[in-house]
């Protein structure tokens, strides 16, 4: 039987191609939708841009008939607005002049009328509502990439004899068919399939104290270089940011782009600036320009653009979690680094005023070609897929793009675990030759025994 879609307006300003997408179905846009995109249509930022698409695509299509009608899709559907059904009963309780209630009525109305009917909508209170009343729905992803469990976190526990762990240390290689795998689903031990640039911790198969860190060039298994280094007196505490250091210290001719997934207090951001510091100031080869710091929630639109100042200080409440970290890595003595704040935050200031820091709105990005930067984009789990291609096709020569953030925690309202640019970036960049990442877990929290504890148990 053929079925009814019914689109809510926050699925096509999330993703306004969605029209298409529905085969030889129907696709219902209720009036309301088209007043909502048309109040949103002037506003600067990634919803204004999506209202302006869908409406054009809608424009398109209704020059093959009439949208009161039926418009036949590519696909062999029809596409038609909803202007009826206003006599159509729902609670009285429910406001018909919401927009959320007026679409659920026309859902409930074509129903009613024998359609197989199904609202489409990223509004979870929205799909409770219509669930209610016996109306069916459905979530809409544009990408989706697999549940957070099981995406890949870019390391893996492998086991392999004494023989082949010395032969790692000694001839700097070892093929991968030395080493064997405990694969949970078949309960039982095979050659781990490896993915390029995948870190792997080896474990002695005979003596459970005897392990090795190593990563998978395409061809061997090969050692850590950068492990064991010191980025301005921070060092790696655990496995996890041995991998990060082998990612961030990687040269960006190899590794261009670097994905950090984590739980907070993993230090994803203070590596992250520890080593571009390194690199401009204390390697001072040339080889970067400055440091890029970004972040998606700073949208540079109708939130705060008509806060007064410049550009530099609109943003600086957004990256006080940058200053932060600055504040650690300019004095490492945590015995004396705040007796004397003023001195403290003049050397952080220095940075920015010798613009070997600078921050920029991610909106701000489109349509650049950065060069010879370290770019790092904080947060990034809170960017669409379509942000992020956004971002990595923007990577000139020289620079090196590192995505840092927790998946567990998205603050925007169209994202979740399996539909973030941080995920998705992660998911269809695996295998590349050009990335590398790692996932780190919650008992590599460094920053305290209680955010530890928060982060494992909240």
């Amino acid at each position: 039987m053929k079925k009814t879609y019914v689109l809510d307006t926050n699925v096509l300003l999330y993703s306004p191609g969605a029209i298409l997408t529905f085969g030889d179905n129907d696709v219902v846009i209720p009036e309301v939708v088209l007043e909502e995109l048309d109040n949103l249509k002037k506003i600067n930022g990634d919803l204004g841009l999506n209202a302006r698409h869908a409406a054009r695509l809608i424009d398109k299509l209704r020059k093959d008939g009439k949208l009161s009608e039926g418009i036949t899709l590519p696909g062999g559907g029809k596409l038609r607005v909803e202007v009826n059904h206003y006599d159509t009963k729902i609670p009285p309780t429910w406001d018909i002049l919401k927009p959320d209630n007026r679409i659920i009525q026309v859902c409930k109305a074509l129903k009613e009328n024998g359609e197989d009917v199904y609202l489409i909508t990223k509004d979870t209170f929205e799909r409770i509502k219509a669930d209610t009343i016996d109306i069916k729905v459905d979530d809409f992803y544009e990408e989706v990439v697999p549940e957070f469990d099981n995406q890949y976190t870019g390391r893996i526990d492998v086991y392999a004899s004494n023989e082949s762990i010395e032969k790692l240390f000694k001839e700097k290689k070892l093929p991968k068919n030395e080493l064997t795998y405990y694969d949970i689903a078949k309960q039982k031990y095979e050659i781990p399939e490896l993915v390029v640039n995948q870190f792997l911790i080896i474990h002695s198969s005979v003596n459970n104290k005897q392990t090795a860190l190593g990563r998978f060039d395409g061809k061997n298994i090969v050692p850590l270089l950068y492990k064991d280094s010191k980025l301005l007196g921070v060092s790696p505490r655990n496995v996890g940011q041995k991998f990060m250091m082998e990612c961030l210290c990687t040269e960006a001719d190899k590794a261009p782009l670097v994905v950090i997934k984590g739980p907070a207090g993993t230090a994803k951001t203070l590596f992250s600036l520890a080593a571009g510091l390194q690199k401009i100031i204390e390697d001072q080869t040339g080889q970067y320009r400055r440091i890029l710091v970004c972040r998606p929630n700073v949208t540079m639109d109708e939130e705060i653009g008509f806060l007064p100042g410049s550009e530099q200080e609109k943003i600086a409440p957004f990256m006080r979690p940058v200053f932060d970290n600055l504040e650690i890595l300019i004095d490492s003595d945590e015995k004396e680094r705040y007796k004397n704040e003023k001195e403290l935050n003049d050397k952080i200031q220095e940075l920015f005023d010798r613009r070997i820091i600078t921050t920029e709105a991610v909106a701000y990005l489109r349509g650049r070609s950065i060069v010879k930067n370290w770019v790092i984009i904080d947060e990034a789990q809170n960017l669409t897929p379509k942000q992020v291609k956004a971002i990595i096709t923007r990577v000139g020569e020289g620079t090196k793009l590192i995505l840092i953030g927790d998946p567990e925690q998205i603050d925007q309202a169209f994202l979740d675990s399996r539909s973030n640019g941080l995920c998705y970036a992660s998911e269809k960049m695996k295998g590349s030759a050009l990335c590398f990442q790692v996932t780190l877990k919650y008992d590599e929290c460094e920053r305290s025994p209680l955010a530890f504890e928060g982060a494992k148990r909240l």
